[in-house]
């Protein structure tokens, strides 16, 4: 994955910015399970190209990001500044921080490009302060199956199942490798990894989805569609 989001990562960047799913929906709905994080010090595991760390620095926190691309975060330093707090690290692997360090660690839409979650929790667990929190944005068990059955992939939903997408941004290419799993698979490893689930969220757009995308509500009197699901975790050792 590293090698491919170094080859899309300005395009990429680019299509954080306007995107339905991560501008009007995933960020906002990160930014209030985050509530007040000021004077935190948070770590946004998987920061891309910065727009998770913007919203939490300009909350009052003390913001580290760390990517396994260089080039998204190179993105990231062009948007927040070459003095924000940017590490090349992968959350695959040890990361280069002492324990209990961190108050709340955000991982968004990070952990799918994981086969085994597990490793990375209890790096995460590890790193955060006793009582500290973690918070999770994935894509929707749900919407990842049915994906699957109409493109005629699997149709076993309880499995960990490999799913490759071929992304063209920027006019550069990648091929992208994910790992959907079913619910019970997400919760079964946050609580091996030692977390205790808080809340659970399939949240709704922000209020400003609703105009800058109408013909995508039309259909959908609730105002919500199945997207993502947040994780509010708070690890239990202490």
């Amino acid at each position: 994955m590293t090698r491919a989001y170094d080859s899309i990562a300005e395009g990429y960047a680019a299509m954080n910015e306007t995107s339905l799913l991560n501008e009007y929906y995933n960020r906002p709905a990160l930014a209030e399970m985050a509530g007040d994080v000021t004077g935190l010090r948070v770590l946004d595991a998987g920061c891309g190209s910065g727009p998770i760390y913007a919203d939490l620095r300009a909350g009052g926190a003390i913001v580290t990001g760390i990517d396994s691309s260089a080039g998204m975060v190179e993105q990231a330093a062009l948007r927040l500044g070459h003095d924000a707090d940017l590490v090349v690290a992968d959350i695959g692997e040890t990361l280069p921080f002492d324990d209990s360090i961190f108050d709340l660690v955000v991982a968004s839409q990070a952990l799918h490009y994981l086969r085994e979650w597990e490793p990375t929790l209890v790096e995460f667990r590890r790193i955060l302060k006793p009582g500290g929190r973690l918070i999770v944005s994935e894509e929707h068990p749900s919407a990842t199956f049915l994906g699957d059955r109409l493109s005629g992939g699997s149709s076993e939903y309880f499995g960990v199942r490999r799913r490759t997408e071929q992304w063209n941004l920027g006019g550069k290419s990648a091929e992208l490798v994910f790992w959907d799993r079913p619910l019970h698979a997400m919760t079964d490893a946050f609580a091996s990894a030692g977390f205790r689930i808080t809340t659970i969220s399939e949240p709704a757009p922000s209020a400003a989805a609703y105009e800058r995308f109408p013909e995508e509500f039309a259909d959908r009197p609730s105002g919500r569609f199945l997207a993502f699901l947040l994780f509010e975790l708070e690890s239990s050792k202490g």
